[in-house]
């Protein structure tokens, strides 16, 4: 279930909001004034993978010693 953040326009509330499906978007109420105008605010997330110096998957890449205990036995992660 995806997370939305959205902006009242009454109050200038901001908050998130937790959907099932994009078709309950219709129905938004600001938790703060109760307000329907509410605008949908560009959210941007970010994923941290800790590096170390025995290496690790931080770049993407596995080395082949990390393979085993960072679960990318193809050698690439998917961070890349």
């Amino acid at each position: 279930m995806p997370i939305f953040e959205y902006k009242c326009e009454e109050c200038t509330n901001k908050f998130e909001v937790l959907l099932k499906s994009s078709a309950s978007e219709e129905k938004i109420n600001c938790p703060k004034c109760g307000s329907v105008k509410n605008k949908k605010l560009f959210s941007a997330f970010s994923a941290s993978v800790q590096s170390s110096s025995s290496g690790g998957c931080a770049d993407g890449y596995c080395t082949p010693k990390a393979q085993s205990s960072c679960g990318c036995s193809s050698g690439s992660c998917g961070l890349n």
